[in-house]
């Protein structure tokens, strides 16, 4: 039986043989725990999937992928409201998978290094979403 890691000092509980034998060649639950990915890489991989995870805000990245753009032309493929394309690029920016950069009267937002790997991860390195 092996000791529960996270339940009070002496609580235990019943695995099955497989599992217990598996973990006692691993090093334990002890182990296990140590091989788990840093709960701040899980926190920003868990925000970037959000991000990721609304068709709108895909195709935004899938038409920064072919350059970058202003806010007027992005509003005008998407034909939505001004509120909806704020909150998308808002989404998209904190996740940290574009920037807007100023250029006088205009902000031209474009794909950051992360932008460009996330989007070729999900949408394919190319555009029009293919694979190389």
């Amino acid at each position: 039986m092996a000791q529960n890691p996270v339940g009070r000092p002496g609580d235990t509980m019943t695995l099955p043989a497989e599992i217990e034998e598996s973990l006692c060649r691993c090093g334990g639950l002890a182990r296990l725990v140590e091989q788990l990915p840093a709960e701040d890489l899980l926190n920003e991989r868990s925000a970037t999937l959000r991000a990721l995870a609304d068709p709108i805000r895909l195709k935004i990245l899938a038409m920064l992928q072919v350059q970058p753009l202003c806010v007027c032309v992005i509003k005008a493929l998407l034909g939505i409201a001004d509120s909806k394309l704020s909150y998308h690029l808002s989404v998209l920016k904190k996740a940290g998978l574009i920037v807007g950069d100023q250029q006088g009267n205009w902000i031209i937002y474009r794909l950051t290094e992360q932008g460009v790997g996330w989007t070729a991860n999900v949408l394919g390195d190319r555009p029009g979403g293919t694979h190389s």
